[in-house]
């Protein structure tokens, strides 16, 4: 049976099971303390309720979030066993789609929620403690089961001690509105290890691993990953399929896993990977239909790690990553949110992949047209530059957006 056939079997019965209200006494069973070393399959370091639903790329019906087709993937995250959502603050619609899908229609014990506030939209400390209290009223959720300090990195770090942020949450974690806090990070292992060094007292901390990354000099996964073991935390992964380009990767990845199994999804592999490692809590997928979800749980519900063969594939994978000519762009949108020009930087990177993957020139060209229609385009950049002290990823955006406008 090859996995279409498979998911298409499975779908009636597990979703079947979703549709049921899902008993809070029954799904909080499921919950793994922070605490608490991961229940698991021999060696005590793998969790099989692993998968988290990241929230941040939410399907969208008439330029807005589906509610609908949202809570349909909530009950079957539920359903099989999974607790753990992820928003933010500045995930726009996002915080109040999780209060209809998943807040609303099921008991509070029954799932995990996390949030994030995000510094670098604040103008004062007034401003930034202002956003626990709107992600709070958004959600409905009464309290937040883990809270993080969003997205620290060297140029913004320092903003978060500025506006007393890191008492801020301890203290509301002193209320019982925080359960448990950490930060999310986008930077190298020497800041991480400070940090972690100067606020020791942190129950976890999120942080960009896939497979592709995982030697990458800018993200630098590996090194991360292992300051974070270092300090004895766990750890929320986030980004295992780098926004998507992993679950459709370039046709010599395609190969290597079909080789192996053909019958596995891209997607699983990445996630797998990333689920396999030591002292990780979840692992965020930031599905954005019914089908993906589908696809996670199926081989999720019953994780099984990596094995060697599997291994060797990942690591072959990866050195074709390291070859490629990618803009390494996870279509976030950060970069665009300051940009005094309007341009659909993540748009442009993403045409730009594909003209580079598969030489589409005149095509590529086409939907470049299309994207830019009457805005501004690559050449309109005026080299600001808070596109790239917005960058997670650290993309040299100037310099790509001039590549982009030669080859467009």
């Amino acid at each position: 049976m090859d996995r279409r056939d498979f998911l298409k079997k499975s779908m009636a019965a597990i979703a079947a099971a979703a549709v049921t209200s899902v008993a809070g006494s029954e799904t909080a069973k499921k919950i793994t303390h922070i605490n608490e070393k991961p229940k698991g399959n021999g060696n005590g370091n793998h969790n099989p309720g692993k998968l988290g639903f990241g929230l941040m790329r939410l399907p969208q019906k008439y330029g807005e979030i589906d509610i609908e087709q949202t809570s349909r993937m909530v009950d079957l995250f539920l359903a099989s066993g999974f607790t753990y959502f992820d928003t933010a603050y500045v995930y726009t619609g996002s915080e109040e789609a999780a209060r209809k899908a998943l807040v609303e229609r099921h008991p509070r014990e029954s799932f995990t929620l996390a949030t994030k506030l995000y510094a670098n939209q604040a103008h004062s400390e007034a401003d930034a403690k202002r956003q626990f209290e709107v992600s709070l009223e958004r959600t409905g959720a009464g309290y937040f089961d883990y809270y993080l300090l969003h997205s620290l990195m060297n140029g913004n770090y320092k903003k978060y001690d500025r506006f007393n942020l890191w008492e801020f949450v301890k203290e509301e974690k002193a209320k019982g509105r925080i359960r448990h806090y950490g930060f999310s990070y986008h930077d190298g292992p020497e800041l991480l290890d400070e940090l972690l060094t100067e606020h020791d007292d942190i129950d976890f901390v999120q942080l960009q691993i896939n497979y592709a990354d995982w030697e990458n000099g800018s993200i630098q996964s590996r090194a991360n990953y292992e300051v974070a073991r270092k300090h004895n935390k766990q750890i929320v992964i986030m980004e295992p399929i780098k926004g998507g380009r992993l679950a459709n990767p370039p046709k010599k990845v395609r190969e290597i896993f079909n080789a192996v199994n053909p019958d596995m999804s891209y997607a699983s592999w990445a996630i797998r990977f990333c689920a396999s490692l030591d002292g990780v809590l979840s692992v965020l997928s930031g599905m954005s239909n019914y089908e993906q979800m589908l696809d996670n749980v199926s081989y999720m519900k019953d994780f099984q790690p990596l094995n060697d063969e599997e291994m060797a594939a990942i690591i072959k994978a990866r050195a074709e990553f390291g070859a490629s000519n990618e803009i390494p762009c996870t279509t976030c949108k950060y970069c665009m949110k300051g940009c005094p020009k309007k341009i659909n930087i993540p748009g442009i990177f993403t045409i730009m992949n594909k003209r580079t993957n598969t030489g589409l020139l005149e095509q590529a060209s086409a939907d470049y047209k299309k994207l830019v229609g009457t805005g501004n385009g690559a050449a309109d950049c005026i080299k600001c530059g808070q596109c790239e002290q917005a960058c997670p990823q650290h993309i040299k955006i100037i310099s790509e957006l001039e590549k982009c406008a030669k080859a467009f």
